[in-house]
């Protein structure tokens, strides 16, 4: 059985898309994909999912419409979206705090409709001074973005932590973006010579270098924005994990995931850097056990020694 995907940059787009035609009916499909930065053909691809969203018995009062005529877009919104709610406190603070985050989604109008119903809900939950909602916007958000939109290259100083280990590399930004309440920019590693991911919270300085190129076609790039891209030749460890390490499943993207009927698991996932199976492994313990490869079985506890013996060497007093 294969996991629920993680949610990625379509979700969020038709998110974002929603909002935004709402306020701007019969905007082009032109004017949409310039405004997202997707290609008008991957636009079409992500309206189409919007009639597909709605409520049990799913009939054509329950669901959103979407109109295309000549290039022009317009949507209806279900019938259910014209009567009044009545939420909780907890209810309301979990709109607010989804509201605001979608906000953070690039292409979203920060000053449109959206944006006047959350102040309307914050006024009504009486948030307005002691609410804050931090979707995260590292320190170089602004510089990466004008390098992306500019197409300039840049000069960062990394640390991986995949790797544990900080480098110094020039990039060619492909697109800046949010997921998963981190802030990632993809790019064109010119020291790996390929397509690459990096969190902007492990970004540690950006120097402009002068440079500038020529940005891919989409056909080109090999990646657009998700979180994670294993190469072919990464080793793919198989995992038994007990219920307890079930969370494994929903947080990391398996290639695949065997559920049964005690709660357990296993899984297959790719991994690039031994460093991440290592801190995952110390945080499962003993709910979690490789099954393949045989070289990788004693990753755990090879690390779990050395850990110690770092942790020894600064407190002698404690033994294993």
């Amino acid at each position: 059985m294969s996991p629920r995907p993680l949610a990625g940059a379509r979700l969020r787009r038709v998110l974002a898309l929603v909002p935004w035609i709402a306020d701007h009916p019969g905007a082009t499909i032109t004017e949409l994909a310039a405004r997202f930065g997707v290609p008008e053909s991957e636009l079409e691809r992500d309206l189409e999912y919007l009639p597909l969203c709605g409520l049990p018995p799913y009939t054509p009062d329950r669901l959103i419409d979407v109109e295309i005529v000549d290039g022009h877009v317009w949507i209806r919104f279900a019938d259910y979206f014209e009567r009044p709610l009545r939420l909780s406190a907890e209810e309301g603070l979990g709109l607010l705090a989804a509201g605001r985050a979608l906000l953070a989604v690039p292409g979203s109008d920060e000053h449109g409709t959206l944006a006047i119903a959350l102040e309307k809900l914050t006024t009504a939950l009486g948030a307005t001074g002691g609410l804050a909602v931090e979707v995260g916007e590292p320190a170089h958000l602004d510089a990466l973005r004008t390098a992306a939109s500019e197409q300039e290259r840049v000069e960062i100083d990394y640390y991986s932590f995949g790797r544990d280990a900080n480098s110094t590399r020039q990039i060619d930004l492909r697109s800046v973006f949010h997921a998963f309440g981190h802030w990632y920019a993809a790019a064109y590693c010119h020291q790996a010579e390929d397509e690459r991911l990096f969190r902007l919270d492990r970004i540690h300085d950006v120097r402009p270098t002068g440079e500038h190129y020529e940005a891919p076609t989409a056909d080109e790039a090999s990646f657009g924005e998700s979180v994670y891209h294993p190469r072919p030749e990464d080793p793919r460890v198989t995992l038994e994990l007990e219920p307890d390490a079930a969370w494994v499943v929903e947080s990391y993207p398996c290639e695949v995931a065997e559920g049964r009927a005690d709660g357990s698991w296993r899984v297959v996932l790719a991994v690039s850097e031994l460093a991440f199976l290592e801190r995952l492994l110390l945080r499962l313990g003993p709910a979690a056990r490789i099954v393949a490869p045989p070289d990788l079985q004693a990753t755990a506890p090879a690390a779990a020694t050395r850990l110690l013996s770092r942790y020894q060497q600064v407190a002698p007093g404690v033994r294993g």
